[in-house]
């Protein structure tokens, strides 16, 4: 049966922990290389998931799963967590916070464009109309509201931003073809991921020193950006009967993000960040809008 407050907290509570990664990131990239951060990480998350699993009494049935489809895991797994968080990562390095994480939030319309040669799916005017939308916000947020200068802080943070959605895009879409359980689908990814992971981070040498804060954000960000919360936001979906109710709270994260941004980061949170973000919300609420039969 539903329980829509149940629901409601859950998903308050995944919003609020997703609200926190971004100030998470820049605090781990204070002392940490990307890939650094990646691999702790990464490892921190699969050691959740694999809890998790033993907790639930089902990592037998998540290692045959991969065994069954251990080329469909190894594509994913290479995409979420290696690619996306390496490349999403490198962007946070060189933006401040605000532009990174409201240009990340640009995912759902990506993906909505690769949906069209990839699963066949037609655009609709609004759809048109969100896209502009959202990508004006980026460039507004971008050059911090001097959109006829186009003079951007960091072009390669930007371009790195964007690229990170497509990559997220991809994962998702290719997703669809999952045929487990959404947890033993995130588990078998980061598996057979983080050893490599790890290979590249002892390849790149080991950090001459590490500041206790940045490892515990390191942590932080595994269980929190890529473990705990994905499982609270997936019991709150489970859980309801008003699936789009729950799901339009996702948009309060951005905002929740640039308070912790401003407040611990001390990052200046600039007039065009917000319109942009504006803008970008707008767009991915415009496209949630009922499409014509």
């Amino acid at each position: 049966m539903a329980n829509n407050n149940k629901a409601v907290t859950l998903a308050l509570m995944a919003v609020l922990l997703w609200s926190t990664v971004a100030t998470a990131f820049k605090l781990a990239l204070a002392d940490l290389t990307p890939l650094w951060l990646l691999a702790i990480a990464s490892l921190t998350s699969l050691l959740f998931l694999t809890g998790h699993l033993l907790w639930q009494q089902r990592l037998t049935q998540a290692w045959q799963a991969l065994q069954r489809q251990r080329f469909f895991y190894l594509r994913q797994g290479l995409i979420n967590p290696l690619f996306y968080y390496l490349v999403l990562f490198q962007a946070y390095d060189l933006l401040p916070a605000q532009q990174a994480q409201s240009i990340n939030y640009t995912w759902a319309l990506t993906m909505s464009l690769l949906a069209v040669p990839m699963l066949g799916q037609r655009l609709f005017g609004r759809d048109i109309l969100a896209l502009f939308m959202a990508y004006i916000g980026v460039v507004v947020i971008a050059t911090q509201g001097r959109l006829l200068a186009l003079e951007f802080a960091s072009i390669s943070g930007v371009l790195l931003a964007l690229f990170s959605t497509l990559l997220w895009s991809l994962y998702w879409i290719w997703n669809t073809a999952a045929k487990d359980e959404p947890e033993i689908s995130l588990w078998s990814g980061f598996l057979i991921a983080t050893p490599v992971i790890w290979l590249l981070a002892g390849w790149q040498g080991v950090p001459s020193s590490l500041a206790v804060s940045a490892g515990l954000a390191a942590v932080y960000v595994g269980l929190f950006e890529m473990g705990v919360t994905f499982l609270l936001w997936q019991k709150a979906m489970q859980a309801t009967d008003r699936a789009a109710s729950i799901g339009s709270l996702i948009f309060l994260s951005p905002f929740l993000s640039l308070i912790f941004i401003s407040q611990i980061l001390g990052e200046d949170i600039h007039p065009a960040t917000f319109v942009g973000l504006v803008l970008i919300i707008a767009g991915l609420a415009v496209q949630k809008l009922k499409k014509p039969a």
